[in-house]
């Protein structure tokens, strides 16, 4: 059995406020936070981010599952299981326009397709957290479980 990850007040508060202002804006993606994994059923994207790692989302076929890794230390997320959550098009990284050369600023982006009902897992890798400064144990690896359920 996987442990569950431990969330505080505050983050639960502060994810229950972000989802409430994203509620209101109209827009079609969805951002999944570690404080709020949940089933996703909207007709536009799921967009993870580094706060999404170690949580469970659950998502219907045909919905787009992207990472969004923000270092362009992070490896391209990979499926465990690409016939349920098959990738779509190619990973791409992008540096920000005021990124100095070695500091990493930027974002891996990979996107993924639900297709059939069953379980996968996102994972990512990094072993540098900046220039010259390798990762702590916890922060090397991104992994975010995705069951595929028919609605």
């Amino acid at each position: 059995m996987t442990p569950k990850p431990r969330r505080t007040a505050a983050a639960a508060l502060l994810a229950l406020l972000a989802l409430v202002a994203l509620s209101g804006c109209g827009s079609a993606t969805t951002t999944t936070t570690a404080a709020t994994p949940a089933e996703h059923s909207a007709p536009g994207p799921v967009v993870l981010d580094e706060s999404a790692d170690r949580t469970r989302i659950t998502v219907a076929p045909g919905t787009t599952v992207r990472t969004e890794l923000h270092s362009t230390y992070w490896s391209p997320a990979t499926s465990t299981d690409p016939g349920l959550l098959a990738p779509a098009g190619q990973p791409t990284t992008a540096a920000a326009p005021s990124c100095r050369p070695g500091s990493g600023c930027g974002t891996v982006t990979t996107a993924f397709t639900a297709r059939t009902p069953g379980s996968a897992r996102l994972t990512a890798h990094r072993t540098s957290c900046g220039e010259a400064k390798p990762c702590p144990p916890g922060q090397q690896d991104y992994t975010v479980d995705v069951d595929i359920a028919a609605r």
